[in-house]
């Protein structure tokens, strides 16, 4: 998607800081700045409402995801398309609702790649445990960047959702991810949840509170919101809650290995 004022989201958010954080007295470097901040951060919902104020066309989904990528320590930021030379490196997470100004001298280096061992400030959902055969995705994290690069093996009218920088890959909605966010014949939006293992039925209201929340935050008034479950087996509960819920669709994956022989 194209900016939809003249100057990109990115460029917004660099106003927004430097509307709420008055620069420093000459001669004076960040760490004044940062002293002039109430309490030495500002709220999520600050910034949510400079922007309904300031540049209510652009979407709440769109703020948070940029939200993600200006932190520095915010594992999820990699996903995204990262301006070279730090042009990214702007906050700092506290928590889930509190930013401040990231201090390169003193704050940790920003996350540039992902770390399997890092951690977020966002909440994560519940992680279920599942026994898993060789032959399988050792990890969520496998099946979510195969079918990232791979959407077509699911239908070719599926694209990964891209709106500037911001990649629908562990899309953020209220303090958790979607593992993929995608858009189908240019226009509907589909969240995928992934299950490495075994589907269960209470993937159902996971699932649909993600599309709830893509539907109020995101969403476009004619755009629909569609879900799918993804998993190595949709278990029989899962198969009945979901038949009572229009617009999502259950599959199971598999895999498969051809090998062929080099003559040395």
């Amino acid at each position: 998607m194209s900016s939809i004022y003249t100057k990109s989201t990115k460029d917004l958010f660099e106003e927004f800081i430097h509307a709420f954080v008055p620069p420093p007295p000459t001669g004076f470097g960040l760490d004044v700045r940062k002293s002039l901040i109430d309490g030495g951060y500002f709220t999520r919902q600050e910034i949510l409402t400079w922007f309904s104020e300031k540049y209510p066309k652009i979407k709440q989904g769109t703020i948070n995801a940029h939200l993600i990528v200006m932190s520095t320590n915010a594992p999820s930021r990699v996903h995204h398309n990262l301006r070279p030379n730090g042009a990214d490196d702007l906050l700092f997470q506290i928590d889930r609702t509190r930013f401040r100004l990231y201090m390169k001298n003193s704050d940790p280096s920003p996350i540039y790649r992902k770390d399997a061992n890092a951690s977020t400030a966002e909440d994560t959902d519940y992680t279920e445990e599942e026994t898993c055969e060789t032959h399988e995705f050792a990890y969520e994290e496998d099946l979510k960047n195969f079918l990232a690069s791979n959407l077509q093996v699911i239908r070719p009218s599926l694209a990964v959702y891209q709106d500037g920088d911001i990649r629908g890959i562990e899309f953020p909605v209220g303090g958790k991810y979607i593992d993929i966010l995608a858009v189908e014949n240019s226009k509907d939006l589909v969240v995928i949840e992934l299950k490495v293992s075994k589907g269960y039925d209470r993937a159902v209201g996971q699932l649909l509170r993600y599309m709830g929340w893509i539907s109020k935050n995101l969403a476009e008034p004619n755009q629909k919101v569609k879900g799918m479950i993804i998993a190595r087996t949709i278990s029989e509960d899962l198969r009945l809650a979901a038949s009572r819920v229009n617009d999502i669709e259950l599959f199971e994956y598999q895999l498969s290995i051809s090998l062929k022989r080099i003559d040395s």
